[in-house]
Formats: C-alpha cells, sequence, structure tokens
C-alpha cells in the first residue's frame, strides 16, 4: 500500500514508518519538523535499508496537502501530527486547537476530495479522561478531559466519526494508546523531545545520562500499592506494529473502529525507576514533589479487542522497554545532534 505518514519524524511516527517498510509498503512522510528531525529519514534508511520519500510541510497549510493527493493516488493516511504537551497546551490553548483541529480538518477535506478515505488516527487514553472503570476496555464511556491537548484528541476522534457516519466511503480506525516507552533495538531512533521531557522515561533517561540532576515524582500519596501514579506503558515498537495490523480494517472497509492499545499491565513510576535500574544497573535519583494537577490514580488498558480483532498484542516487556530506551540515550546523549 502507499502510505502518507503525517508527522512521520517524530517519536512514534519514525518507528511505525520502520514497521511500514518492513512490510514493503511505500511511505511518503510529512511533518513541518517543529519538534522533531530531519536526520531521522537517514536512519530510517539505515535501518531498513529504504528510504521514505520526505515532503517538509505543515498540515494547516491545504495547498501542501493538495499538492501531495494530487501528485499521488494514496491508499491510506496514518495520522501522527500535532503538538502533544500537555502543559504548553493548558498555556496555549489556541495554538493546540488550530494546530491539531484545523490542521486536521485540513487533511480530511484534502483527503475527500482527492479519494483518499482511509485514515489511522493517533488518538491516547486520555479522552478516557477519570476514567469509569479499570482496565479499561473500549465501551469504558469518554470522560472529561482535563487539558487542551486531550480535548483536541477527543474532539477528533468525534470529527472522525461524524465523517464515517455522514458518507460510508469512510474508514478510520481510532488507535488510543497508553503509554509509550522503549526505542528501536538498534538504539538509533528514540524519544528526543525539546526541553524539559513532559513523559517520565526520557526523563529517566536524561537523569542516567547525566543530563538532569534528578527524577522529579509527581506525588507518592495515590491509592495505589506505593502511593505513585500506576500507568500502562507500552513499547514503542508494539505500537509501531499496531499501526501496520490495523490497515487491515482500512482494507476491509469497516468502517470507524476504536482500539486500546496497551499492554493490559499497570506499573507504578517507582517500579519503572526499579525495573530500569536492575535493567541497567544505573541508579536513578529521585525527589518526590507535589501532585500535578489532573493526574489520576491508575490508568490500564484491556487490549483484548485489538488482539481478537486486529491479531495485535503487546510482546515486549518493561525490562526490554528500560533497556532499550537506555540503548538509545546512551548512544545519543544529545539526541540526533551527537
Amino acid at each position: 500500500m502507499k502510505i502518507l505518514v503525517t508527522g512521520g519524524t517524530g517519536y512514534i511516527g519514525s518507528h511505525t514508518v520502520v514497521e511500514l517498510l518492513t512490510e514493503g509498503h511505500e511511505v511518503t512522510i510529512l511533518d513541518n519538523l517543529s519538534n522533531s528531525d530531519k536526520r531521522v529519514v537517514d536512519r530510517i534508511e539505515a535501518i531498513t535499508g529504504v528510504r521514505p520519500d520526505f515532503e517538509e510541510g505543515d498540515i494547516r497549510n491545504k495547498d501542501t496537502l493538495d499538492k501531495l493527493f494530487s501528485d499521488t493516488a494514496y491508499d491510506a493516511v496514518i495520522h501522527f501530527a500535532g503538538l502533544k504537551a500537555v502543559g504548553e497546551s493548558v498555556q496555549k490553548p489556541l495554538m493546540y486547537y488550530e494546530n491539531n483541529i484545523a490542521g486536521t480538518v485540513n487533511l480530511l477535506k484534502s483527503m475527500g476530495e482527492h479519494g483518499c478515505k482511509n485514515i489511522i488516527f493517533s488518538s491516547s487514553a486520555t479522552v478516557y479522561g477519570t476514567p469509569a472503570f479499570v482496565p479499561i476496555t473500549e465501551e469504558c464511556p469518554k470522560g472529561t478531559c482535563t487539558n487542551p491537548y486531550g480535548w483536541t484528541k477527543s474532539m477528533i476522534e468525534q470529527i472522525m466519526t461524524d465523517l464515517c457516519i455522514s458518507d460510508k466511503e469512510w474508514n478510520a480506525v481510532l488507535l488510543r494508546y497508553f503509554n509509550p516507552i522503549g526505542a528501536h533495538e538498534s538504539g538509533m531512533i528514540g524519544e528526543n523531545p525539546n526541553g524539559i521531557p513532559n513523559n517520565l522515561m526520557p526523563y529517566v533517561t536524561q537523569v542516567a545520562v547525566g543530563r538532569l540532576k534528578e527524577l522529579g515524582v509527581f506525588g507518592n500519596d495515590y491509592n495505589t500499592h506505593d502511593g505513585t501514579g500506576v500507568r500502562d506503558y507500552i513499547h514503542v515498537v508494539d505500537l509501531a506494529i499496531g499501526h501496520v495490523k490495523a490497515l487491515s480494517k482500512l482494507k476491509a472497509g469497516s468502517g470507524l473502529s476504536v482500539y486500546n492499545l496497551g499492554t493490559g499491565q499497570g506499573y507504578s513510576v517507582l517500579d519503572i525507576v526499579k525495573n530500569f535500574e536492575e535493567a541497567t544497573g544505573v541508579k536513578i535519583p529521585y525527589v518526590i514533589k507535589p501532585r500535578r494537577a489532573g493526574d489520576i490514580d491508575e490508568c490500564y488498558a484491556d487490549p483484548s479487542k485489538a488482539e481478537k480483532e486486529l491479531g495485535w498484542k503487546a510482546e515486549r516487556g518493561i525490562k526490554e522497554m528500560c533497556a532499550d530506551s537506555w540503548r538509545w540515550q546512551k548512544n545519543n546523549p544529545n539526541g540526533y545532534d551527537d
């Protein structure tokens, strides 16, 4: 299949491009490089032996999109492009709504006008808000999101749902991720956040490599086994493979489908620290800080629907996630600047 991957030089996008190329798909990446690096394309080629086409551009620019779809008859789009920092979204909500929602509407318009009506969307477990029950199945009602980033994911899901209802030619797969960590086993691509990391694992690895003094643990009084928040951490390669598996749903022409992508296993912040230390032999100093607004006690998936319908299941364990994260950071202490 010919696949357009928006945001394909980002963390999850780049790993998905590797898996797509490995499976023999033809890939074009569209990315504005606002939170990624073009050198990722060279790394993808080094891993797979195939160089994906790359177009620097923004989903907010409809002319860019129209040219892409005019030049190539894509079979499907995998849509990662979007701003994703929770804290920044609270400070700059209009920027998030314009980029994530207006950009996606542009993308869908251009796709429809050029006859490409198959899309896989990079959604998030944040759409469940404070979940009604745990483990979370796809039947769990969507909740009240706690930040503008989460609302953009929830609203885009609604837009795609309405689109599939209005036009039966559309097929959309909404993949609700839990907490992606890890890196490609080669150590050549991985998570490379700008500034202070928003997510736990790059924070841990930057402490391990000496870029940061200590890990901040936000809250130790949650209703969990050790007082720190519990989340479902999934290896980014398993997550990437989930997107490749989801292409089968688009080919089947099944309208709208929703899947949780997680392991079904919850780990606390301190569990992650302990497993990282055991997997790498590197000690991680940490300090307890006040809770962050909007954080919940625990959140983990029931991923059985994806296994049943897509034949997908997370295969990589927590030690492997930690070891692969460390290999990436150790080999690239300054990210793609090394």
